[in-house]
Protein backbone atom coordinates (compact mmCIF):
# COMPACT_ATOMS: atom_id res chain seq x y z
CA UNK A 1 0.00 0.00 0.00
CA UNK A 2 1.12 3.14 -0.83
CA UNK A 3 2.01 5.65 2.08
CA UNK A 4 -0.68 7.92 2.97
CA UNK A 5 -0.02 11.64 1.61
CA UNK A 6 -0.70 12.71 5.10
CA UNK A 7 0.01 12.06 8.54
CA UNK A 8 -1.29 13.39 12.01
CA UNK A 9 1.42 13.83 14.56
CA UNK A 10 0.02 15.24 17.60
CA UNK A 11 -4.01 16.78 18.57
CA UNK A 12 -5.11 18.96 21.26
CA UNK A 13 -6.07 17.60 24.56
CA UNK A 14 -9.31 20.34 24.72
CA UNK A 15 -10.15 21.27 21.04
CA UNK A 16 -9.93 19.72 17.80
CA UNK A 17 -6.95 21.23 16.71
CA UNK A 18 -4.57 19.17 15.01
CA UNK A 19 -0.66 18.95 13.69
CA UNK A 20 0.10 17.20 10.35
CA UNK A 21 2.13 17.14 7.20
CA UNK A 22 1.48 16.66 3.98
CA UNK A 23 3.43 15.04 1.40
CA UNK A 24 3.71 15.87 -2.05
CA UNK A 25 6.41 15.58 -5.53
CA UNK A 26 8.03 18.76 -4.31
CA UNK A 27 8.12 18.59 -0.40
CA UNK A 28 5.88 18.34 2.36
CA UNK A 29 4.13 21.52 4.05
CA UNK A 30 3.11 21.15 7.81
CA UNK A 31 -0.25 22.13 9.00
CA UNK A 32 -2.02 24.03 9.99
CA UNK A 33 -0.72 26.02 6.82
CA UNK A 34 -1.41 29.36 5.53
CA UNK A 35 -1.36 29.70 1.85
CA UNK A 36 -0.74 32.98 -0.26
CA UNK A 37 -2.39 33.25 -3.44
CA UNK A 38 -0.41 33.56 -6.35
CA UNK A 39 -3.84 33.68 -8.45
CA UNK A 40 -1.97 34.74 -12.01
CA UNK A 41 1.45 32.59 -11.09
CA UNK A 42 2.69 35.78 -9.11
CA UNK A 43 1.84 36.86 -5.20
CA UNK A 44 1.42 40.77 -5.91
CA UNK A 45 4.44 41.95 -4.85
CA UNK A 46 6.22 39.03 -3.06
CA UNK A 47 9.30 37.63 -5.09
CA UNK A 48 9.52 33.96 -4.68
CA UNK A 49 12.90 34.40 -2.85
CA UNK A 50 10.82 36.41 -0.09
CA UNK A 51 8.07 34.17 0.19
CA UNK A 52 10.57 31.11 1.03
CA UNK A 53 12.44 33.69 3.79
CA UNK A 54 9.33 34.81 5.32
CA UNK A 55 8.52 30.94 5.74
CA UNK A 56 5.87 30.21 3.07
CA UNK A 57 5.31 26.57 2.52
CA UNK A 58 2.71 26.19 -0.03
CA UNK A 59 1.56 28.77 -2.71
CA UNK A 60 -1.76 28.83 -4.75
CA UNK A 61 -2.46 29.47 -8.07
CA UNK A 62 -6.15 29.48 -9.95
CA UNK A 63 -6.63 27.47 -12.88
CA UNK A 64 -9.06 30.42 -14.42
CA UNK A 65 -6.47 33.15 -14.71
CA UNK A 66 -3.59 31.05 -15.78
CA UNK A 67 -6.08 29.25 -18.80
CA UNK A 68 -7.06 32.32 -19.51
CA UNK A 69 -3.57 34.01 -19.65
CA UNK A 70 -1.07 32.62 -20.83
CA UNK A 71 -2.70 29.11 -21.43
CA UNK A 72 -2.26 26.16 -19.85
CA UNK A 73 -0.48 24.56 -22.35
CA UNK A 74 2.53 27.65 -22.45
CA UNK A 75 2.40 26.34 -18.90
CA UNK A 76 2.49 22.92 -19.41
CA UNK A 77 5.47 23.13 -21.83
CA UNK A 78 7.56 25.42 -19.32
CA UNK A 79 7.57 22.55 -17.07
CA UNK A 80 4.18 23.53 -14.88
CA UNK A 81 3.40 26.10 -12.83
CA UNK A 82 6.12 26.16 -10.21
CA UNK A 83 8.95 25.95 -12.74
CA UNK A 84 7.00 28.68 -14.47
CA UNK A 85 6.64 30.84 -11.69
CA UNK A 86 9.75 30.00 -10.48
CA UNK A 87 8.47 28.80 -6.93
CA UNK A 88 10.31 25.26 -6.05
CA UNK A 89 8.14 24.42 -2.99
CA UNK A 90 4.50 22.79 -2.98
CA UNK A 91 1.76 24.45 -5.15
CA UNK A 92 -2.00 24.51 -5.16
CA UNK A 93 -4.59 25.20 -7.94
CA UNK A 94 -7.67 26.29 -7.54
CA UNK A 95 -10.16 25.01 -10.32
CA UNK A 96 -11.54 28.53 -11.22
CA UNK A 97 -15.11 27.23 -10.07
CA UNK A 98 -15.48 30.80 -7.88
CA UNK A 99 -14.17 32.70 -10.68
CA UNK A 100 -16.60 31.51 -12.92
CA UNK A 101 -19.93 31.11 -11.02
CA UNK A 102 -18.99 35.13 -10.11
CA UNK A 103 -19.67 36.26 -13.61
CA UNK A 104 -23.38 35.00 -13.55
CA UNK A 105 -24.45 37.30 -16.19
CA UNK A 106 -22.12 35.59 -18.48
CA UNK A 107 -22.76 32.06 -17.08
CA UNK A 108 -24.65 28.80 -18.58
CA UNK A 109 -24.21 26.03 -16.38
CA UNK A 110 -26.34 22.58 -16.27
CA UNK A 111 -24.94 18.86 -15.85
CA UNK A 112 -22.94 18.64 -17.85
CA UNK A 113 -20.56 21.85 -17.57
CA UNK A 114 -20.96 25.56 -17.58
CA UNK A 115 -20.10 27.89 -20.27
CA UNK A 116 -18.90 31.18 -19.36
CA UNK A 117 -17.31 34.24 -21.29
CA UNK A 118 -13.70 35.50 -20.40
CA UNK A 119 -13.01 38.54 -18.40
CA UNK A 120 -9.68 39.64 -20.99
CA UNK A 121 -11.23 39.65 -23.97
CA UNK A 122 -15.34 38.48 -23.81
CA UNK A 123 -14.12 35.44 -25.46
CA UNK A 124 -16.39 32.15 -24.82
CA UNK A 125 -15.52 28.94 -22.98
CA UNK A 126 -17.09 25.80 -22.03
CA UNK A 127 -15.68 23.42 -19.40
CA UNK A 128 -17.19 19.90 -18.35
CA UNK A 129 -15.67 18.28 -14.65
CA UNK A 130 -12.97 16.93 -17.15
CA UNK A 131 -12.09 19.58 -19.01
CA UNK A 132 -11.23 21.25 -15.60
CA UNK A 133 -8.84 18.52 -14.11
CA UNK A 134 -6.95 18.19 -17.68
CA UNK A 135 -6.37 22.12 -17.19
CA UNK A 136 -5.10 21.58 -13.77
CA UNK A 137 -3.14 18.40 -14.86
CA UNK A 138 -1.51 20.49 -17.38
CA UNK A 139 -0.69 23.62 -15.01
CA UNK A 140 0.83 20.60 -12.48
CA UNK A 141 0.18 21.81 -9.39
CA UNK A 142 0.98 19.59 -6.37
CA UNK A 143 -3.02 19.70 -5.17
CA UNK A 144 -6.04 20.33 -7.17
CA UNK A 145 -9.29 21.33 -6.70
CA UNK A 146 -12.55 19.76 -7.97
CA UNK A 147 -14.73 22.16 -10.45
CA UNK A 148 -17.68 23.11 -7.98
CA UNK A 149 -20.85 24.92 -7.98
CA UNK A 150 -20.29 28.32 -5.93
CA UNK A 151 -24.17 29.69 -5.15
CA UNK A 152 -24.42 33.34 -3.61
CA UNK A 153 -24.16 33.01 -0.08
CA UNK A 154 -27.90 34.61 0.06
CA UNK A 155 -29.00 32.12 -2.50
CA UNK A 156 -32.56 30.48 -1.88
CA UNK A 157 -31.98 26.95 -0.07
CA UNK A 158 -33.62 25.04 -3.21
CA UNK A 159 -30.50 27.01 -5.36
CA UNK A 160 -27.85 25.79 -2.93
CA UNK A 161 -29.12 22.20 -2.76
CA UNK A 162 -29.01 21.81 -6.45
CA UNK A 163 -25.65 23.47 -6.35
CA UNK A 164 -24.78 20.65 -3.58
CA UNK A 165 -25.91 17.96 -6.02
CA UNK A 166 -24.20 18.87 -8.59
CA UNK A 167 -21.35 19.49 -7.43
CA UNK A 168 -21.18 15.89 -6.01
CA UNK A 169 -21.89 14.62 -9.58
CA UNK A 170 -18.88 16.51 -10.76
CA UNK A 171 -16.87 15.32 -7.61
CA UNK A 172 -17.41 12.53 -8.73
CA UNK A 173 -16.49 13.11 -12.51
CA UNK A 174 -13.81 15.04 -11.31
CA UNK A 175 -11.90 12.03 -9.49
CA UNK A 176 -12.85 9.41 -12.22
CA UNK A 177 -11.31 11.60 -14.59
CA UNK A 178 -7.69 12.14 -12.56
CA UNK A 179 -5.13 10.46 -14.07
CA UNK A 180 -1.78 11.98 -12.24
CA UNK A 181 -0.91 10.14 -9.42
CA UNK A 182 1.28 12.63 -8.13
CA UNK A 183 -0.91 15.27 -7.83
CA UNK A 184 -3.66 15.16 -4.97
CA UNK A 185 -7.75 16.08 -6.29
CA UNK A 186 -9.31 17.72 -3.44
CA UNK A 187 -13.27 17.15 -3.21
CA UNK A 188 -15.43 20.80 -2.12
CA UNK A 189 -18.37 20.88 0.46
CA UNK A 190 -20.66 23.57 -0.55
CA UNK A 191 -24.39 24.39 1.22
CA UNK A 192 -24.44 27.56 2.11
CA UNK A 193 -25.37 28.04 5.95
CA UNK A 194 -27.90 25.46 6.06
CA UNK A 195 -26.44 22.82 8.12
CA UNK A 196 -28.71 19.74 6.81
CA UNK A 197 -27.12 20.54 3.06
CA UNK A 198 -23.02 21.23 4.28
CA UNK A 199 -23.78 17.66 6.52
CA UNK A 200 -25.02 16.00 2.99
CA UNK A 201 -21.99 17.07 0.98
CA UNK A 202 -19.16 16.68 3.44
CA UNK A 203 -21.05 12.73 3.58
CA UNK A 204 -21.41 12.72 -0.07
CA UNK A 205 -17.56 13.57 -0.49
CA UNK A 206 -16.43 11.30 1.56
CA UNK A 207 -17.87 8.66 -0.02
CA UNK A 208 -15.64 9.68 -2.89
CA UNK A 209 -12.12 9.02 -0.62
CA UNK A 210 -10.56 12.24 -1.63
CA UNK A 211 -6.92 12.07 -0.50
CA UNK A 212 -8.44 15.96 1.02
CA UNK A 213 -11.30 18.23 1.16
CA UNK A 214 -11.85 21.94 0.68
CA UNK A 215 -15.04 23.61 2.21
CA UNK A 216 -15.97 26.42 -0.07
CA UNK A 217 -18.71 28.58 0.11
CA UNK A 218 -17.94 30.58 3.38
CA UNK A 219 -16.10 34.70 3.46
CA UNK A 220 -18.26 35.54 0.63
CA UNK A 221 -20.56 37.87 2.53
CA UNK A 222 -21.48 35.82 5.68
CA UNK A 223 -20.86 36.63 9.21
CA UNK A 224 -18.16 35.29 10.57
CA UNK A 225 -20.06 33.64 13.48
CA UNK A 226 -22.89 32.48 11.04
CA UNK A 227 -19.54 30.49 9.16
CA UNK A 228 -18.34 29.38 12.45
CA UNK A 229 -21.70 27.70 14.06
CA UNK A 230 -21.81 25.81 10.62
CA UNK A 231 -18.67 25.39 10.04
CA UNK A 232 -17.84 23.38 12.94
CA UNK A 233 -19.98 20.42 12.01
CA UNK A 234 -19.00 20.18 8.55
CA UNK A 235 -15.45 19.57 9.93
CA UNK A 236 -16.68 16.76 12.19
CA UNK A 237 -18.57 14.89 9.29
CA UNK A 238 -14.94 15.03 6.91
CA UNK A 239 -12.48 11.95 7.66
CA UNK A 240 -10.17 12.67 10.59
CA UNK A 241 -7.43 11.13 8.80
CA UNK A 242 -7.32 13.92 5.10
CA UNK A 243 -6.60 17.29 5.60
CA UNK A 244 -9.38 20.12 5.61
CA UNK A 245 -8.94 23.31 3.65
CA UNK A 246 -11.25 26.38 4.31
CA UNK A 247 -11.05 28.14 1.18
CA UNK A 248 -11.08 32.00 1.01
CA UNK A 249 -10.54 32.79 4.61
CA UNK A 250 -7.27 35.41 6.25
CA UNK A 251 -8.94 36.52 8.41
CA UNK A 252 -6.73 36.09 11.85
CA UNK A 253 -8.98 35.72 13.92
CA UNK A 254 -11.31 33.32 12.40
CA UNK A 255 -8.27 31.11 11.12
CA UNK A 256 -7.39 30.95 15.06
CA UNK A 257 -11.02 29.87 15.71
CA UNK A 258 -11.56 27.41 13.15
CA UNK A 259 -8.24 25.69 13.72
CA UNK A 260 -9.39 24.88 17.04
CA UNK A 261 -12.21 23.08 14.75
CA UNK A 262 -9.88 20.82 13.17
CA UNK A 263 -9.46 22.81 9.88
CA UNK A 264 -6.47 22.34 8.76
CA UNK A 265 -5.38 24.63 5.54
CA UNK A 266 -6.19 28.24 4.60
CA UNK A 267 -5.67 30.91 1.98
CA UNK A 268 -7.05 34.23 0.96
CA UNK A 269 -5.66 37.62 -0.97
CA UNK A 270 -6.25 39.46 2.11
CA UNK A 271 -2.90 40.20 3.36
CA UNK A 272 -1.62 41.43 -0.15
CA UNK A 273 -4.33 42.99 -1.00
CA UNK A 274 -4.64 45.19 2.52
CA UNK A 275 -1.36 45.80 1.77
CA UNK A 276 -1.37 47.45 -1.53
CA UNK A 277 -4.46 49.45 0.39
CA UNK A 278 -2.17 50.53 2.92
CA UNK A 279 -3.59 48.73 5.48
CA UNK A 280 -1.67 46.00 8.52
CA UNK A 281 -2.34 43.59 10.32
CA UNK A 282 -0.67 43.80 13.94
CA UNK A 283 -0.29 42.98 18.29
CA UNK A 284 -1.70 46.14 18.04
CA UNK A 285 -4.88 45.55 15.72
CA UNK A 286 -5.61 46.51 12.29
CA UNK A 287 -2.87 49.69 11.28
CA UNK A 288 -4.12 51.98 8.38
CA UNK A 289 -1.07 53.81 7.06
CA UNK A 290 -3.01 56.36 5.15
CA UNK A 291 -4.23 58.13 8.57
CA UNK A 292 -1.68 61.37 9.18
CA UNK A 293 -1.17 60.13 12.56
CA UNK A 294 1.76 58.19 11.14
CA UNK A 295 3.55 60.84 9.88
CA UNK A 296 6.28 61.12 12.50
CA UNK A 297 5.75 57.97 14.23
CA UNK A 298 9.39 56.69 14.26
CA UNK A 299 8.76 53.57 15.91
CA UNK A 300 8.66 50.13 14.16
CA UNK A 301 5.37 48.87 11.80
CA UNK A 302 4.54 46.05 14.76
CA UNK A 303 7.06 45.98 17.85
CA UNK A 304 6.31 42.47 18.55
CA UNK A 305 7.00 41.36 14.54
CA UNK A 306 10.73 39.78 13.59
CA UNK A 307 9.77 40.33 10.09
CA UNK A 308 12.26 42.96 7.50
CA UNK A 309 9.80 45.48 7.32
CA UNK A 310 9.17 45.90 11.18
CA UNK A 311 12.63 45.41 11.77
CA UNK A 312 13.91 47.82 8.90
CA UNK A 313 11.60 50.77 8.78
CA UNK A 314 9.25 52.91 10.37
CA UNK A 315 5.41 54.15 10.71
CA UNK A 316 6.19 57.43 9.29
CA UNK A 317 8.02 56.16 6.24
CA UNK A 318 6.10 53.43 5.34
CA UNK A 319 2.79 56.18 5.84
CA UNK A 320 5.22 58.23 3.42
CA UNK A 321 5.24 55.80 0.84
CA UNK A 322 2.07 55.05 1.32
CA UNK A 323 0.66 58.24 0.92
CA UNK A 324 2.86 58.99 -2.18
CA UNK A 325 1.35 55.88 -3.71
CA UNK A 326 4.84 54.06 -3.88
CA UNK A 327 5.65 50.68 -5.14
CA UNK A 328 7.36 49.94 -2.05
CA UNK A 329 5.31 50.75 0.57
CA UNK A 330 2.81 47.87 -1.02
CA UNK A 331 5.66 45.18 -1.18
CA UNK A 332 6.84 45.98 2.33
CA UNK A 333 3.07 46.09 3.86
CA UNK A 334 2.48 42.91 2.04
CA UNK A 335 5.00 40.90 3.24
CA UNK A 336 4.55 42.04 6.40
CA UNK A 337 0.96 40.88 6.11
CA UNK A 338 2.02 37.68 4.84
CA UNK A 339 4.52 37.46 7.23
CA UNK A 340 2.09 37.99 10.13
CA UNK A 341 -0.24 35.39 8.87
CA UNK A 342 2.31 32.72 8.77
CA UNK A 343 3.77 33.23 12.02
CA UNK A 344 0.36 32.64 13.39
CA UNK A 345 0.11 29.65 11.97
CA UNK A 346 3.54 28.38 13.24
CA UNK A 347 2.50 29.42 16.63
CA UNK A 348 -0.62 27.54 16.48
CA UNK A 349 1.56 24.64 15.94
CA UNK A 350 3.59 24.96 19.00
CA UNK A 351 0.60 25.40 20.80
CA UNK A 352 -0.81 21.82 19.67
CA UNK A 353 2.54 20.23 19.95
CA UNK A 354 2.01 21.06 23.48
CA UNK A 355 -1.46 20.48 24.12
CA UNK A 356 -2.12 24.00 25.10
CA UNK A 357 -3.85 24.94 21.96
CA UNK A 358 -7.19 26.25 23.87
CA UNK A 359 -5.27 28.24 26.43
CA UNK A 360 -3.70 29.87 22.55
CA UNK A 361 -6.94 30.28 21.46
CA UNK A 362 -8.30 32.20 24.70
CA UNK A 363 -5.23 34.54 24.91
CA UNK A 364 -5.44 35.30 21.06
CA UNK A 365 -9.60 35.78 21.24
CA UNK A 366 -8.91 38.85 24.43
CA UNK A 367 -5.45 40.44 22.31
CA UNK A 368 -5.87 43.70 20.16
CA UNK A 369 -4.34 41.86 17.32
CA UNK A 370 -7.79 39.88 17.39
CA UNK A 371 -9.74 43.30 15.77
CA UNK A 372 -12.51 42.40 13.38
CA UNK A 373 -11.34 42.31 9.82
Amino acid sequence: MAEPRFTLHATDATTSARLGTFRTAHGAFTTPVFMPVGTRGTVKGVSPASLRTLGAEVVLANAYHLYLRPGADVVRDAGGVGRFSGWDRPMLTDSGGFQVFSLADTLRVSDEGVTFRSVYDGSSHAWTPEDNVRIQEDLGADIIMQLDVCPPHDAPEAEVAEAVRRSLLWARRCRDASIREDQALFGIVQGGVHPHLRKASAEGLAELDFPGYGIGGYSVGEPHDVMLDSLAPVVAALPSDRPRYLMGVGNPTTIVRAIALGVDMFDCVLPTRAGRLGTAFSSEGRLNLRNARFARDFGALDPACGCETCMTFTRAYLRHLVARKEMLGAMLLSAHNLHFLLDLVVRARAAIESGRYAAFEAEWLTSPGAADW
